[in-house]
């Protein structure tokens, strides 16, 4: 069974570690229609318009 011959430096195992701590959140963008925040690219998900035309049919 492989066993570390030297302890690993704090150093070194937290370079290992940094890749997780770049991640965040994606920015918010407002919606042109109902200036909602909402995910930028993606359909409003309060009026359901995406790039002026509506996508979604919302039952009335």
């Amino acid at each position: 069974m492989a066993v570390p011959k030297n302890r690993t430096s704090a150093a070194r195992r937290d370079k290992r570690r940094a890749q997780n701590m770049k991640k965040v959140a994606p920015g918010l963008s407002i919606c042109p229609q109902c200036h909602e925040p909402k995910l930028p690219h993606r359909v409003c998900p309060n009026c359901n318009y995406y790039d002026g035309k509506e996508i979604v049919a919302t039952e009335a």
